[in-house]
């Protein structure tokens, strides 16, 4: 099953972002055979990061939620929510 998480930062985060952000490229790259696109919400201003959203795949919702609680950003507690809803992809077609 595919699913897209939405992850927005807390307010005023930007420096823990910055500290945790190797940690968490390391994880994504050790998941990548899940991770379908992934990449940073970016604030109004187009250039300062505000959140995560990721598409992701995992067998069952238990592999997403494992998999979300041990990224290094929710360990770190930088988000101040995080919505995740199943996906189906239409486009492009394959």
């Amino acid at each position: 099953m595919l699913y897209v998480l939405t992850c927005l930062d807390k307010p005023d985060s930007a420096a823990l972002r910055a500290e945790t952000r190797p940690a968490h490229l390391d994880y994504i790259r050790a998941r990548i055979g899940n991770v379908l696109l992934a990449g940073p919400i970016l604030a109004e201003d187009e250039k300062t990061p505000a959140g995560s959203l990721l598409v992701v795949e995992f067998g069952t919702r238990a592999e997403l939620e494992r998999f979300s609680a041990e990224d290094p950003y929710v360990k770190a507690g930088l988000f101040q929510s995080v919505t995740v809803r199943p996906f189906r992809k239409v486009f492009p077609e394959a």
